[in-house]
């Protein structure tokens, strides 16, 4: 069996990963009545890699703990987080102390809240950050040069967050990505309410990004948008990573997806087949064991409810099945 390591694209070989992530869990220890103590697991084994120019989509419904991978690698985690596994970027051990170098600089996120931006300070200070003052024209050229770019007008710069509207708040913070030097950018929810005219524009400075080399980590629960733009698609259940399939294979009826449930996700938009599936999705205080899908499965067997499948590989993508052979 071949592990995440061992895949290749059509566009890069292996060694070109920018981010490795393997093997990674997440949990919280919290305490309960009588001060018992409890571990919520919250992600389990997941793997993935990302590779400059290209968009990896992670796509899993709402609330399933997307957001914390994002906090994951950036090393923003709260106190009582317990991280395993192990992180790579641009081949080196991405551990605490590298993930503060690089946060904010290399690798940079884009959230999906206005909470980020600070509600006392204006909108170019924010973007622009610390100058030690031989940079500043600069830096102040900088801004002006990207919020023409994003369609901001100047007067945008003195406002503060609550002044502004839902589709320049975007434009905002996406121009904060890009005042760096950033290798990698994290894109939060970054779609949720937006019409198709805004929908798109949003889009398209990821698109763009991609194309200027950047390697863009997608975090979304609308798969039709990650389709639009995304190179490969990781489909998140359950804390951990079902399937990475091209986003080409998310055609017809789904028959070069890999896992049930991929293809269960794909047939179930109103323009597919419409089907739902029985059960829902795990709670995350559910102690799982098996396959994580077994029990909404309509091929699931008996091993599949006592041997975890691990990501391989399969039919030109990653699938985690027991079935997958």
């Amino acid at each position: 069996m071949k592990n995440i390591s061992q895949v290749t694209t059509d566009k890069k070989d292996k060694s070109d990963a920018l981010l490795k992530v393997k093997d990674v869990s997440l949990s919280f220890i919290q305490y309960t009545s009588g001060l018992r103590q409890t571990e919520l697991k919250v992600i389990s084994n997941l793997s993935m890699e990302a590779y400059s120019g290209e968009i990896l989509a992670v796509v899993g419904s709402s609330g399933s703990g997307k957001s914390l991978l994002a906090h994951a690698i950036l090393g923003i985690l709260p106190s009582n987080a317990q991280l395993s596994g192990g992180m790579e970027y641009n081949g080196y051990d991405l551990n605490r102390k590298k993930k503060e170098e690089l946060r904010g600089k290399e690798i940079v996120l884009i959230p999906q809240s206005t909470k980020y931006l600070d509600p006392l300070m204006r909108i170019s200070s924010q973007v622009i950050g610390n100058t030690d003052g031989k940079n500043a024209e600069s830096r102040k050229n900088l801004q002006r040069d990207i919020f023409k770019k994003y369609d901001l007008k100047p007067e945008v710069e003195g406002m503060f967050p609550h002044e502004l509207s839902g589709g320049m708040t975007r434009r905002v913070l996406v121009s904060t990505a890009v005042m760096e030097s950033s290798k990698i950018v994290i894109a939060d929810e970054p779609t949720p309410g937006l019409d198709e005219k805004n929908l798109n524009e949003t889009l398209s400075y990821f698109k763009n990004m991609a194309k200027k080399g950047y390697a863009v980590i997608l975090i979304t629960h609308d798969i039709e948008a990650a389709l639009k733009i995304s190179d490969k698609i990781a489909i998140f259940y359950a804390g951990t990573i079902l399937e990475i399939a091209k986003s080409g294979d998310f055609a017809g009826e789904g028959e070069k997806l890999r896992h049930p449930y991929t293809r269960a996700l794909w047939n179930a938009l109103p323009q597919n087949k419409f089907h739902a599936i029985k059960g829902h999705h795990p709670m995350q205080d559910e102690v799982l064991e098996g396959c994580f899908f077994y029990k909404r499965c309509s091929t699931g067997n008996e091993n599949c409810s006592k041997c975890t499948p691990k990501l391989k590989i399969f039919n030109g993508g990653m699938v985690r099945c027991n079935n997958a052979a």
